[in-house]
């Protein structure tokens, strides 16, 4: 891996973006973890919905704050990273930061789906038996009146 400033020119594609960040950073290793915690946490506490939606808001609020936090970033980066990362396009913070953020998000957004489905089913399996129950009642009833 390169150790020095990427060129401009140098980047032909994403993939070769992707290719010339160090990875072995310390900082992006615990950018790494975090969104794996994220992940998980979102994952761990499916039954939790009241801490999801708390975890929901908190990861778009992180996303939405991803253009100041590339700013300041991209000024002090001497201080955590080994090259600076922070283009003004955003690229680097929306492929490493926000991107995964977002996908938890869709990932917590697809749990509560699943999770109304269930419940609407059961909401359904319980009104129906409700309503058989009724109606064996009213002919339980109409044969003692005969």
């Amino acid at each position: 891996m390169k150790m020095e400033p990427i060129e401009i020119n140098e980047i032909t594609g994403y993939w070769t973006f992707l290719r010339n960040i160090d990875w072995r950073d310390p900082w992006l290793i615990g950018l790494i973890f975090f969104h794996i915690f994220t992940t998980t946490t979102a994952l761990l506490t499916r039954n939790r919905i009241n801490f999801q939606v708390i975890l929901f808001l908190t990861l778009l609020s992180m996303a939405y704050f991803s253009e100041p936090i590339n700013e300041y970033a991209a000024l002090n980066w001497k201080i955590f990273s080994k090259q600076q990362y922070f283009d003004s396009n955003g690229l680097f913070i929306s492929t490493v930061f926000s991107m995964p953020i977002l996908l938890n998000c869709m990932l917590l957004i697809g749990a509560w789906l699943y999770n109304s489905t269930q419940m609407m089913a059961q909401l359904k399996s319980a009104q129906m038996k409700q309503r058989s129950r009724k109606e064996a009642g009213i002919a339980t009833e109409a044969k003692k009146t005969q």
